[in-house]
């Protein structure tokens, strides 16, 4: 089987199974008790939030709110630091942010959207159009989902302080961190991750944030996460979370990866038959992420027919694949025309994708859309 949807999720690593079986079976106990094994326990995940932020900020400006998912930290960013004036922020994120910032608008702030460019970055000179001096928070991805452009955020974000240096500067970077070799500036005042993402586990997230910034709880409780979100800590989620990053960024390992796996999306785009598909995403996006769209067959029909032949691929974000619309925002808003749009696909990698894997999947997609299109005829 050939797996190529690692942007919904990917297999955890081995080593990362290992260490949360530890704390399942051995080290079982909670990190807030008085006892000793239990402050022990809480000392490993203190260790564990300053090395998740060590990898993309200075520990000592930034923390770590560890969350449930990605999708938690984007809401917790959106929740607590737009309440108020306006929020800004782009058509291409993930529902996580762009369904937030649509229940904050119901509840009487004023959202702004962005456009994207045919790739799917943002068009940051109308975002800055959008900034004002009552604009709370500005939330802009760091790789969209959906195409793989990369937003250059230090750069959005010292923009958009030049112009209100009181606005809070969000971005959602489950799809870069782990995978993009950067470091946070002092502009970018909160940041979202994702374990799953990088061979980690689900059901752990977290939100990086300038410790000087002071939010509201977004669960309240027993006080844990430095107050800010309540209830027993994921001891074995947020030591996976913490290994998992330590293998994606130790001795350069971002740089390897990013170019490793950059040579297996090459290898996969120059082998698909540009007769049959059309380029997506952009040429400077993450190497993460190829989409493309096929002319003339659906998306969905092409993903089960890869999934017979043991591909599995996706047709855009996974968060969104129940959702009553029936093509995707981002999709429409980088201007895929309607005769593109429900043939869309995704193809997403990680750092054990080869490049044969890319070869044995470029003869499939073809075969699968050219058969599909003669059967159509």
């Amino acid at each position: 089987m050939i797996y190529f949807d690692n942007a919904a999720t990917t297999r955890p690593e081995e080593a990362v199974l290992a260490r949360a079986q530890r704390y399942l079976g051995e080290q079982f106990y909670n990190p807030s008790a008085l006892y000793a094994e239990g402050y022990a326990l809480h000392r490993e995940l203190e260790a564990a939030r300053r090395e998740l932020v060590s990898f993309i900020a200075d520990e000592d400006e930034y923390c770590a709110v560890v969350s449930s998912c990605g999708t938690e930290a984007d809401n917790h960013a959106v929740f607590c630091g737009g309440r108020r004036g306006n929020v800004v922020t782009t058509m291409g994120e993930h529902a996580a942010v762009y369904e937030a910032v649509q229940e904050a608008a119901r509840r009487g702030v004023e959202v702004r959207f962005a456009p994207l460019d045919g790739g799917g970055a943002v068009n940051v000179e109308e975002l800055l159009k959008l900034v004002d001096d009552k604009t709370s928070l500005v939330s802009v991805i760091h790789v969209n989902n959906e195409t793989g452009a990369i937003n250059d955020i230090n750069a959005v974000a010292a923009k958009v302080k030049a112009k209100n240096p009181r606005a809070l500067f969000h971005s959602d970077g489950v799809q870069a961190y782990g995978k993009l070799p950067f470091r946070l500036s002092g502009n970018v005042d909160m940041y979202s991750a994702s374990a799953h993402k990088i061979g980690g586990l689900k059901g752990t997230g977290m939100l990086v944030k300038r410790k000087k910034l002071v939010l509201q709880p977004f669960i309240r409780g027993g006080g844990q996460e430095g107050g800010l979100r309540s209830g027993t800590e994921n001891v074995f989620g947020i030591a996976a979370f913490a290994l998992a990053a330590r293998m994606r960024y130790s001795d350069g390992a971002a740089e390897k990866n990013y170019a490793a796996v950059r040579r297996v999306q090459q290898k996969l785009w120059g082998l698909l038959d540009k007769e049959l598909f059309v380029r997506i995403s952009p040429e400077n996006g993450s190497p993460y992420i190829l989409t493309v769209a096929a002319k003339g067959v659906r998306g969905e029909t092409i993903l089960h027919m890869c999934d017979d032949r043991g591909l599995i691929v996706g047709t855009g974000s996974a968060c969104s694949s129940n959702a009553a619309k029936k093509h995707s925002r981002v999709m429409q808003a980088c201007g895929v025309g309607p005769e593109l749009l429900d043939g869309v696909l995704r193809m997403s990698f990680n750092i054990h994708n080869t490049e044969d894997e890319a070869e044995r999947a470029a003869a499939i997609l073809n075969d699968v859309v050219r058969t599909d299109r003669e059967l159509t005829d």
